[in-house]
């Protein structure tokens, strides 16, 4: 369960590489525009906003990213602990846009649910050996 819990933590820090190309790179171009739900004029409006944002998510790819890396090679604890704190600010922050925007729940649950996923399963894996 460890090995699951790790491999769809890192899924979920693949999909925030996406969401970071989408917001910090190609914020203002169509596919974003109409994954977020933006107009042209909105896009660039908040365009330096977006770009930020988009680094956050990055951060949180490199801090599961390095937990697993961890947890394999130098100290299972030390991994385990960053892949809770990245993953768990994954389900955070999608918890966070659900509740703030539920229209935009299908982006929420794209972005938490796997995080959630990977969490769970690692924890249960620790748990149980």
């Amino acid at each position: 369960m460890i090995i699951a819990g790790l491999v769809v933590a890192g899924i979920a820090a693949l999909i925030h590489v996406y969401i970071f190309f989408l917001e910090s790179i190609a914020w203002t171009g169509a596919k974003a525009r109409a994954t977020f739900g933006t107009s042209e004029e909105e896009a660039h409006t908040t365009r330096a906003l977006a770009f930020n944002q988009g680094f956050y998510n990055l951060f949180l790819t490199v801090i599961v990213v390095v937990g697993i890396v961890l947890y394999g090679a130098v100290d299972e604890a030390i991994g385990a602990t960053l892949v809770f704190a990245g993953a768990g600010s994954m389900v955070a922050a999608g918890l966070v846009l659900l509740l703030s925007s539920p229209s935009k729940a299908r982006s929420a649950l794209i972005q938490l649910a796997p995080a959630l996923v990977g969490v769970a399963l690692l924890a249960t894996g620790l748990a149980i050996r």
